[in-house]
């Protein structure tokens, strides 16, 4: 039986041809005790089908189905995968460009990109995804988007060469602060006193830390201060123009993977010019580290794992919501500067690692104060 009908069978009211059978002498007291069975089926059904619903249909709102362990444990194993994928993906850049010493971030941007169109395209092609039809129309108008999308992903390269891993998470909350301010100007958001504090938190944390860091190299805090502004300025332009993009889409939408394919697609062009104007390819081919083949795995394994947070903060995202997102991205900042200055043997002083563990806590109370 199906739930309209179930639904039918409990809420039906007796109607007046039934009751007119019974006009009779004694038909009252038939009539009464056939309401009172009714009721009493309906209570019955009622309380079934109540039950019946909570089991297998959503509740409140909520369209995440109760299937047993399996289920459960759904928002577990995708923020697990999100986690590590992105925690590797920063790892194995560190070790592509320090470990091997390679000075062309370019070049590896351009070559993990074109693995993340390549998988996609798979993808689209094997129907696993859905991939929106991109016309010159929507070019156009994504073409400011990923412009700073190539910049942010060019000056974060570079940051993360000369910088420590750690350093860089903690840097990398000027992004937040600067977003915030973004917001107030540009679209009259106003922002509450605990962001506000947890942002003068993070500024203290980062002067405190670049003051006590141990390797401090200016060039690669100026590439961290650039990717800070091109990361705020992307999540800003992005928001601004996504109306129209999906305007510009024949289905009138933009998912999320098309977004990805998009974005990695309008990056060859621009990383393909800017290797040459900067003749980043003379040492791509003339460097030992090119010849290494394990170097190639690591490399490679970076594009996929850059494709795979993509994939993994959509499926946490769906699983779990934005508030468990944005507070589990935070604290997954833990792990990364801890692996990051054990895994690279940082040089590090006490009041460095205060200004480390401090900055990590401010991100995690900026992330509440935004919650509430």
């Amino acid at each position: 039986m199906t739930a309209v009908e179930l639904e039918e069978v409990v809420c039906r009211e007796p109607d007046e041809a039934e009751l007119n059978q019974f006009s009779d002498n004694g038909g009252k007291n038939v009539v009464y005790q056939l309401l009172d069975q009714k009721t009493s089926e309906r209570r019955w059904l009622s309380e079934r089908f109540l039950r019946w619903r909570r089991r297998y249909l959503p509740v409140d709102g909520d369209n995440r189905r109760d299937h047993g362990s399996v289920k459960q444990s759904g928002p577990l194993v995708s923020g697990a995968a999100y986690c590590i994928s992105s925690c590797s993906m920063i790892i194995l850049n560190k070790i592509v460009l320090s470990s091997y010493n390679f000075n062309a971030g370019i070049s590896l941007m351009l070559y993990q990109n074109l693995i993340s169109c390549l998988v996609v395209a798979v993808l689209d092609i094997s129907g696993m995804v859905s991939v929106e039809k991109f016309n010159w129309k929507l070019i156009r108008v994504w073409l400011p988007v990923n412009v700073i999308f190539v910049g942010m992903l060019v000056s974060g390269m570079y940051s993360l060469k000369y910088i420590n891993v750690a350093m860089v998470t903690i840097l990398k909350n000027a992004t937040n602060i600067i977003t915030a301010i973004g917001e107030v100007y540009m679209f009259r958001k106003r922002q509450n006193n605990k962001v506000w504090a947890a942002m003068f938190m993070m500024i203290i944390s980062a002067i405190s830390g670049g003051i006590t860091d141990l390797t401090f190299d200016a060039v690669g805090y100026t590439w961290q201060l650039a990717n800070c502004f091109l990361t705020a300025s992307y999540s800003l332009t992005l928001r601004r123009v996504m109306d129209k993009a999906k305007q510009s889409t024949k289905s009138g939408s933009l998912n999320e993977v098309s977004m990805v394919l998009l974005n990695n697609l309008l990056s060859l062009p621009f990383g393909i010019i800017l290797i040459i104007l900067l003749g980043e390819w003379r040492y791509v081919i003339s460097t030992d580290v090119t010849k290494d083949a394990m170097f190639w795995v690591v490399a490679t394994a970076s594009g996929f794992l850059g494709l795979a947070i993509s994939f993994t903060s959509m499926w946490f995202l769906h699983q779990t919501g934005p508030t468990t997102y944005s507070l589990v991205g935070s604290l997954n900042k833990v792990p990364i500067s801890l692996a990051g200055l054990v895994l690279f043997k940082v040089p590090l002083s006490l009041p460095n690692l205060f200004s480390i563990l401090f900055g990590l806590f401010a991100g995690v109370v900026f992330a509440r104060a935004k919650m509430s």
